[in-house]
């Protein structure tokens, strides 16, 4: 990891370059480059792998991307046992924006422009046969589709709830760290699937290690989502911890010159698996009581109105438990054409993430597709 400290320290100098010489900095500049130029083609074969002559990498991307958080629970209502499955299911979100990187060293930013309200941010940094990458997602969702089991309720409440439009939307963070290294780094690159810094020549494929780390915080907990916290068992925030270690395989196909097809397929294994479970008290039995409660007599307006006049919640108590160990998955398609200095490039991503506690289980799913046009320079 000697590189990632000499770019820790060009971005110091750059900071504080009005105090140094213009000369001082040049030269670190030049330095710092030709030691990224060198680990790029390190130890790779020729024949297999091309670093191109334009070492910079600038990317115009387009993002579709979608999240499904799935909680199951088993409670009681009006003395009846029930299991709750929500299913919170965002729209598929559009994102626009903008990655640069020097041989694969480079930073990412989209900013949504269609579903969800949110941004990403991107970090990655790709050698010849390892690669991390950073990827922090922040959204508010106010309109998902939720999918709940319940004997009590009626098909036309269920079709109204997944009309549900919140008030309050539910905010989820996510940072999404990964590293792989490949064990046939000399003749496959995974670089030249997933940043371009490289140009695969040749068909090649490599068993690869991966690591993975995962923080997830959903969070509803308002009083206009009481309804919500009460069916979910008091359940109004949840933050994840998740750290996994996996073995897969990726495979480059090159059917002809300048395109390029990646698979890559690596189940892993989750060996830290801690979940923070906050929990809410709701005014919903009490309110249960009333007689406007089940009045199907007004509409829906009306008896909004009263609901969002009368719900509240209010914070219980916190509790952290290990979920153990849980198998997941991660997996990645990719498509890129190489012209001159140009190229395109689409790639999508799929991850499951499951934890569990007593009587409260569930998942997350995450998937995203990108499309980019980019040049180097």
């Amino acid at each position: 990891m000697k590189s990632l400290k000499y770019i820790i320290l060009f971005f110091s100098l750059c900071i504080s370059g009005q105090t140094m010489g213009q000369g001082v900095v040049v030269t670190f500049v030049k330095k710092l480059g030709t030691l990224i130029d060198s680990m790029s083609v390190k130890g790779v074969d020729r024949n297999y792998i091309e670093a191109p002559k334009r070492p910079w990498q600038f990317i115009m991307r387009g993002n579709l991307s979608q999240s499904i958080v799935s909680m199951k629970t088993h409670g009681e209502v009006l003395g009846e046992d029930y299991d709750t499955h929500a299913k919170l299911k965002t729209v598929p979100s559009q994102y626009i924006g903008v990655w640069a990187g020097y041989r694969g060293y480079g930073l990412g930013y989209t900013v949504n422009v269609g579903g969800d309200k949110g941004s990403s941010f991107t970090i990655g940094a790709t050698g010849g046969s390892y690669g991390i990458n950073i990827r922090i997602h922040s959204f508010d969702n106010s309109h998902p589709n939720i999918d709940m089991d319940y004997e009590f309720l009626t098909e036309e409440d269920l079709e109204e709830m997944k009309k549900i439009d919140f008030i309050d939307p539910i905010h989820v963070n996510t940072v999404l760290a990964d590293g792989y290294y490949l064990f046939n780094g000399k003749k496959f690159s995974y670089a030249a699937a997933y940043d371009q810094s490289v140009i695969q020549k040749r068909s090649a494929g490599s068993l690869m290690a991966g690591a993975m780390f995962n923080y997830t915080h959903i969070d509803y907990a308002k009083d206009s989502n009481a309804d919500l916290v009460y069916l979910m068992h008091g359940l109004g925030q949840v933050k994840l911890w998740q750290g996994s270690v996996g073995v897969g395989y990726a495979y480059n196909w090159v059917p002809a010159s300048g395109l390029l097809v990646n698979v890559m397929v690596m189940p892993m294994l989750t060996f830290v698996n801690k979940l923070k479970a906050y929990g809410y008290e709701t005014n919903i039995p009490d309110m249960m009581e009333d007689d406007m409660f089940w009045n199907d007599k007004i509409s829906y307006e009306e008896w909004d109105k009263w609901y969002y006049a009368n719900a509240h919640i209010s914070h219980m108590a916190d509790e952290t438990f290990n979920s153990g160990v849980s198998i997941g998955f991660d997996g990645r398609v990719s498509l890129t054409y190489n012209v001159g200095r140009y190229f395109f490039n689409a790639y999508g991503q799929f991850n499951n993430i499951r934890y569990s506690h007593n009587d409260t289980k569930g998942y997350l799913n995450d998937w995203f597709v990108n499309t980019s046009i980019g040049i180097r320079l």
